[in-house]
């Protein structure tokens, strides 16, 4: 009988050893080579690329390009937390909404990609809009100019993601008992009371929950500035940087320090704000 638990666990630890554990065993293994990724023999490197990782300007000064996307999560996290607020009263067309909102979520990133140059292009959408509103007369290069591609990008993230967030807030205002609410209304609490002293502390996890993905993310931007624009124009990302150092100049081993690094990082910002905002139980009753 002792033995039945793991039986239904086995699967699942299968694939998580296999498809986990060992991948990031095998990069810290890479990590500390020269290798090429095509070699049969690794040239031990100690903790050289480590080195080259925090001292070479062209590795960290990418994560400068993280702090629009980090900008952006924030603004995301804003914009989905007004909408969830809104959307869990009785308004008109609510269930029309909330699908609008989800949707980009659902979309694969190489197709929002592509959506996005399309309209990101000179003369393209944007453009064409801007002129139709009067706000714009001379083309912008949004993805060829150094000064806003990062921006156009940004919003893109917003977009494509907002959903995410706004599904969660969601699910944890539902879940908040209505006679909390009624209670207050007898009491004489308006929305922005009621926003205050219900809804924020009863999804307080959800929101720091939130700022980990938001600081997590926008240190792992990869799909969006890799589609459509390759890094170019200074959009460059650490994840992109990684992904060419290992595959376009086949430097395995300084890439998997990279990823490493990167990790690293995650985990220490992960704690930090664990550690500012601690995860207390909350209680309306």
């Amino acid at each position: 009988m002792r033995r039945g638990p793991w039986l239904y666990l086995a699967p699942a630890l299968i694939l998580l050893i296999t498809f986990t554990y060992v991948p990031v065993a095998n990069m810290l293994w890479y990590s500390f080579h020269k290798w090429d990724g095509l070699d049969v023999h690794m040239t031990p490197a100690g903790f050289g690329n480590y080195v080259r990782v925090l001292t070479d300007e062209q590795y960290w000064r990418v994560f400068l390009v993280s702090l629009y996307y980090l900008a952006a999560s924030f603004a995301q996290i804003a914009i989905a937390l007004y909408f969830a607020v809104v959307l869990s009263y009785n308004v008109r067309f609510k269930n029309l909404f909330k699908g609008i909102l989800f949707f980009p979520y659902l979309l694969n990133g190489v197709a929002v990609g592509f959506v996005f140059l399309y309209l990101f292009q000179p003369g393209g959408t944007l453009d064409t809009m801007l002129r139709a509103l009067g706000l714009g007369e001379h083309t912008r290069y949004w993805l060829g100019d150094p000064d806003i591609a990062n921006l156009s990008l940004a919003g893109t993230s917003v977009w494509r993601f907002t959903g995410l967030n706004f599904v969660l807030f969601l699910g944890a205002i539902q879940s908040i008992p209505g006679e909390i609410y009624e209670a207050a209304e007898i009491d004489g609490a308006n929305r922005w009371h009621q926003f205050r002293h219900i809804i924020v502390p009863g999804i307080r996890r959800i929101i720091s929950l939130s700022f980990i993905l938001a600081i997590s993310g926008s240190l792992a931007v990869f799909e969006i500035p890799f589609i459509m624009t390759g890094g170019a124009n200074g959009t460059r990302t650490f994840v992109v940087q990684a992904y060419q150092t290992a595959f376009q100049f086949r430097q395995i081993g300084l890439a998997s320090a990279m990823a490493v690094v990167l990790l690293l990082i995650v985990l220490l910002v992960t704690w930090v704000q664990r550690r500012i905002l601690p995860d207390d139980e909350v209680s309306l009753s």
